[in-house]
């Protein structure tokens, strides 16, 4: 991934993604808004106790710098399931979704930016250009745990008629295996799934693992059938990257919000 700048907007873009020219997308840092302390400050989070209106502002910063306005932003209230939203028809204004529990949103509709928000979960867009179909989802432990990588592109799929080998995916940057210490009931969530979890989960001893959120997800993408070449990855640790990106773990909870958004063009 290669960090760029739309407007005032920094952010990290999937070079993928970016050579299909279908579509606009990337992660936010928390550079160039206008929010205070601790949220300093692109904070575009509206579950955080952040000015309403500043967060609003960085908002509209993020869609306008894209040439979208406000009221073309979707995001939902992100409650770490698995359900996902479909918006297949135009609408003037989507701000009756911000209230809409969900973990994940698809569209099909240009000039509509879709878009999660983290602050140490793994957010993850996909994109199938050939279909001209997009998706952002929320990958916390318990949405990862519940496969929503993998039911993200299983609707791309039925939904859309999407094939696993045009999907472009990208997982944009959450907390390193470095930072990220579970305890046996996340554990015990991945083995339900059936999968190895070993493979992405180090144990420490006296009931902790270390927890590779990232290479969780990218083995359901690999599962569901995305071949390792449609798959981009950052590196970066939002927990050890204090200067670029808010941190949940880090910051005690008292912290902003980056974004993962898709715009298809």
């Amino acid at each position: 991934m290669e960090m760029t700048k739309a407007g005032k907007v920094h952010y990290l873009e999937p070079r993928l993604f970016a050579a299909t020219g279908v579509a606009a997308q990337g992660f936010t840092t928390r550079h160039e808004g206008v929010s205070r302390p601790p949220y300093n400050s692109l904070n575009l989070g509206t579950n955080t106790f952040d000015d309403p209106h500043k967060v609003q502002g960085n908002r509209s910063l993020l869609a306008r710098s894209f040439g979208s306005r406000l009221e073309q932003l979707v995001t939902v209230s992100q409650v770490h399931g698995t359900d996902l939203l479909v918006i297949d028809s135009p609408n003037p204004d989507f701000a009756h979704f911000l209230k809409l529990e969900s973990d994940g949103i698809i569209t099909n509709q240009p000039g509509v930016m879709i878009g999660v928000c983290v602050a140490d979960c793994a957010p993850l867009l996909l994109l199938d250009p050939e279909n001209r179909v997009a998706a952002a989802l929320h990958a916390g432990w318990k949405g990862t745990a519940g496969a929503i990588a993998r039911k993200g592109v299983e609707a791309l799929v039925s939904l859309f008629g999407s094939r696993p080998h045009d999907i472009l995916a990208a997982v944009g940057p959450a907390i390193g295996k470095c930072c990220y210490e579970v305890d046996a009931p996340v554990i015990d969530a991945f083995k339900k799934q059936g999968t190895g979890y070993e493979s992405f989960a180090e144990a420490k001893g006296d009931g902790r693992w270390q927890l590779d959120l990232t290479g969780a997800n990218v083995r359901q993408l690999l599962e569901a059938g995305i071949p390792e070449k449609n798959i981009e990855v950052s590196d970066l640790c939002v927990s050890c990257e204090h200067d670029t990106f808010f941190s949940y773990r880090r910051d005690g909870g008292d912290t902003g919000r980056q974004m993962g958004f898709i715009m298809l063009k």
